[in-house]
């Protein structure tokens, strides 16, 4: 981790520069390599806080604290001539100077010192046609004559001058390093002239630059034994470094960024032992691509498996080695998956022993496995795992109407590092069409597992997860068991749960240890440090899923009144509406709520329809009927289910009761009349801390346009270079019930009709809340329910579509009721759910503009279901309680 990995701090050639620790106090501050030497970070950030700046400005912009912390606690595990070799082609040069040497001088800050090869191919073309030389290359090789060799050499040093001279600008040490780094023969003389064939790479120097704090800028001419210079292809001379230092990264820059698929989609991730054969038989795999992927498993061949190559956008270079999602494409050998059916498969039973234990050892560990290595000599199963048994998955077949079950995963942090996880689950979705397991609750990698499911579902810190289920009746059966029976419905096929009933048996025996636990030694194996996985939110990610909410066997009745353990007494004041009538159906399915009242004026003495739990009748309910039932202590949350500028004297009704009463409710306010009330707690839970919800009294409920707009901004606030434009779209029911042009049917057929066009009171909303200005312009359609955002957002670097769509998955991922998607969301997808869809994040061709879509069910999420979660938490139950998600 960062806190105790040193960072190292060297004195510019031009301007003083430190290299900063990330957290601000006293760290010793070091390479790999080096003696550390201690400096006061407040001390450094007075005498350079634009270097402060940059290093968390960029950290903002690549990833969360922990992957950058774990990643460069990868990278400084290492020499530092070992951590990265960088090929730098000509036309990133001419192109991307600014952008590689930023991304350089990231590196160089925190600690980093990669060995840079540059070329500069389309340079010395253009050079030596404006001398009237043709470019001459056989079978893709320069031919360099004479003439053709001292225009590179010089356009080399030049080169090399401006690049070195650019990162000074930035505050980094660089050496060129541009006579006696390659030793060569010639490759054929005859033929190509003077091109070299390396035969041997000057390590020395490399070394003595990084030890003395520079970056080595190394340009791709070598020597011979007898001092000739030869041209050499940067990508060779990149190979031949890479073999001479066998670096844990081989970085090839590209314009591109990355190897691209026969539909055009960047390929994210390459395991050679397991993809090579299939990607060369494909017919879109040839040319320049084919020759790429073949000279790069040539190049991994030779180094050791920890060595991966990664083609990349020099802009994305930081996003690529300080995130799991990465940024370009990933290319490592990687290992083939090996396979079992009986426990004589497996050539040695004490490393498979060892393997099921690893990071779960605990009292009667080993005599667990035994007893589960006779189950499964006693039972069918099919176990998946790689050579080195990084990975162990254990599947047992369908039997007696139950699904297929994953009985055991074991990944080691190396496991995740060279994708076998994510391999082992592509095997396991191609061989078992349909898969149940589970997971504990607090497992950190969590995410992972809802971006391999279908559904999920939440009991006493386990999840269940499921793929592959269609059928809705199978799909309630499995929740009911795991309702019911938790883990142990598994049987003795779940590892897990007889280790914990081991460790637990014994612990009840002896008595808990001294300062343990009684947990801590089942903690799972699973690594944080996952390559490529993306964390998109478990929220009804397909239309087999049901129920995502998080059970409560034995709910309190509320933490305002924990002493009780009846229902929690809820009331709603304006239920006529269409946001007061889902929200009683809302809580009609609510275990733990029951309604008492609802008032309406229009509807006093009729039988509240839709509601089974009791019989409820409307009642006109006044101020004084409020405050004298506040008094009582007879109602638990008030609802204020009013129109704007309506519900104030209903609110001080309640305010009064409390006066004279110990007893004190919770309000929940639809309206926007307390929006802008500091004294109010503003209750959107995926951006509003969760904590200060659960401790508040008054909540004001935030608008259904609102909602959608700051979700579908918020992630973008520290990127925003402008006044984003929200041209917002909802169906009519959000004109209410009162008759009005703006939901008059005859009059929106083939219409929409534009409101507000100017000071919508949520453009203020949305704009008090993300503490940044927007405009917004609403209108009504047709359709009852559902609204659609576009928003334009102006960003204040250039940034590409995968990044920003990264950017909403890390920021929701394991949020419930948001789903981040590829294309734009529509409305009729999200009608009747309980969620905001964002997707689109289409930008122009300047990079400096993205397009965002969201759609949201203006009466659920945008009002009841929100009420509903602002509720939950406030009167202490689990937050989705009562909340189907479809």
């Amino acid at each position: 981790m960062l806190s105790a990995t040193a960072v190292a701090l060297r004195a510019g050639a031009r301007r003083t520069v430190r290299r900063l620790p990330i957290r601000a106090r006293l760290l010793p501050v070091a390479v790999a390599g080096r003696q550390p030497r201690c400096f006061s970070s407040s001390a450094a950030r007075t005498s350079d806080l634009s270097t402060r700046a940059m290093i968390v400005q960029t950290l903002s912009s690549v990833g969360s604290k922990r992957e950058v912390q774990q990643y460069l606690s990868l990278f400084t595990s290492v020499s530092s001539q070992r951590f990265a070799v960088i090929k730098v082609g000509g036309a990133i040069l001419t192109d991307y100077l600014d952008e590689l040497c930023s991304s350089l001088a990231f590196l160089y800050t925190v600690g980093l010192s990669p060995v840079i090869v540059h070329g500069a191919g389309p340079q010395l073309n253009s050079l030596l046609e404006q001398a009237g030389i043709e470019p001459q290359f056989e079978e893709g090789i320069r031919v360099t004559d004479e003439k053709t060799l001292r225009v590179a050499r010089d356009l080399f040093l030049k080169e090399n001058l401006n690049l070195v001279n650019k990162l000074e600008e930035k505050g980094v040490r660089a050496q060129p390093l541009t006579t006696g780094m390659f030793r060569a023969d010639y490759l054929n003389k005859e033929k190509w002239g003077f091109v070299g064939k390396v035969t041997g790479v000057n390590k020395q120097s490399i070394e003595a630059a990084i030890n003395n704090g520079y970056l080595p800028i190394l340009t791709s001419m070598a020597e011979t034994d007898d001092g000739q210079i030869l041209n050499v292809n940067a990508d060779v001379a990149a190979a031949e470094l890479a073999r001479a230092l066998e670096p844990l990264k081989v970085v090839y820059l590209s314009e591109k960024g990355g190897l691209f698929d026969a539909a055009g989609q960047k390929i994210s991730a390459i395991n050679l032992d397991e993809e090579y054969d299939h990607l060369m038989s494909q017919e879109w795999v040839r040319y320049g691509t084919r020759l790429k992927i073949k000279e790069i498993k040539e190049l991994l061949d030779t180094l050791p498996r920890t060595t991966s190559v990664a083609i990349i956008h020099p802009g994305d270079l930081q996003k690529e080695l300080f995130t799991d999602s990465g940024a370009g494409t990933l290319i490592r050998r990687g290992n083939k998956l090996l396979s079992a059916t009986s426990v004589s498969d497996f050539k040695d039973l004490d490393i498979l022993k060892s393997v099921l234990i690893r990071d779960r050892d605990g009292p009667d560990a080993l005599a667990t496995v035994d007893k589960y290595l006779e189950f499964l000599g006693e039972n069918p199963f099919k176990a998946y795992y790689d050579g080195p048994m990084n990975a162990l998955a254990i599947v047992l077949p369908p039997s007696n109407g139950r699904q297929a079950t994953l009985a055991t995963l074991t990944i080691t942090k190396s496991g995740w590092l060279t994708n076998v996880a994510d391999n082992i689950f592509t095997t396991l979705k191609k061989e078992h069409p349909q898969l149940v397991w589970t997971v504990r609750e607090d497992d950190e990698n969590l995410g992972w597992f809802f971006d391999k499911a279908d559904g999920s579902i939440t009991r006493n810190g386990d999840v269940m997860f499921w793929y592959g289920i269609e059928s809705g009746d199978e799909i309630m059966k499995l929740m009911k068991d795991f309702t019911l029976h938790g883990r142990a419905m598994l049987g003795n096929s779940n590892l897990e749960s007889r280790l914990q009933r081991a460790a637990s048996n014994a612990q009840s025996s002896s008595g808990p240890m001294s300062g343990s636990s009684p947990m801590a030694a089942q903690a799972r194996g699973y690594s944080t440090l996952a390559r490529r996985p993306v964390l998109p939110t478990p929220s009804f990610q397909s239309k087999g899923r049901t129920y995502v909410t998080q059970t409560n066997p034995n709910p309190p009745y509320g933490k305002k009144n924990a002493s009780k353990s009846q229902p929690a007494r809820v009331a709603l004041i304006g239920a006529r509406g269409y946001t007061g009538q889902e929200l009683i159906r809302l809580l009609d399915s609510h275990p733990n709520m029951d309604l008492r009242h609802v008032s309406s004026r229009e509807l006093a003495g009729q039988k509240l329809e839709g509601y089974n739990k009791s019989e409820v009748v409307y009642e006109n309910l006044s101020p004084e009927d409020v405050r004298d039932m506040e008094k009582r202590g007879d109602i638990d949350c008030w609802v204020m289910a009013l129109p704007n500028g309506v519900c104030k004297p209903f609110v001080e009704a309640v305010y009064e009761g409390r006066k004279s009463s110990s007893h004190k409710s919770v309000i929940v306010d639809l309206s926007a009349d307390y929006r802008f009330d500091n004294t109010w707690t503003y209750g959107l839970p995926e951006l509003v801390a969760r904590s200060e919800i659960a401790e508040a009294t008054q909540i004001a409920n935030p608008g259904c346009y609102a909602t959608a707009a700051q979700l579908g901004i918020s992630p973008l606030v520290p990127h925003l270079g402008g006044m984003p434009h929200i041209f917002g779209v909802s169906g009519y029911s959000g004109a209410g019930t009162k008759p009005s042009p703006k939901n008059d049917v005859s009059l929106l057929t083939g219409n929409i009709i534009p409101y507000s066009l100017t000071g919508h009171i949520h453009e203020r909303e949305v704009s008090s809340q993300l503490g940044a200005e927007v405009a917004f312009i609403p209108h009504v359609a047709v359709w009852f329910r559902g609204i659609h955002h576009t928003i334009s957002i102006p960003l204040n670097k250039t940034m590409t579509s995968r990044d920003i769509r990264q950017i909403y998955q890390d920021r929701y991922a394991g949020e419930k009721l948001v789903k981040v998607v590829g294309e734009a969301p529509l409305v009729k997808n999200i009608s009747g759910k309980h969620g905001v869809e964002i997707g689109g994040f289409e930008v122009d061709k300047t990079g400096k503009r993205v397009v965002v879509c969201a759609t949201i069910d203006n009466l659920l999420k945008g009002a009841a279901t929100q009420c509903l979660q602002n509720m939950n938490l406030a009167l202490g139950y689990a937050e989705y309680e009562g909340i189907p998600v479809m």
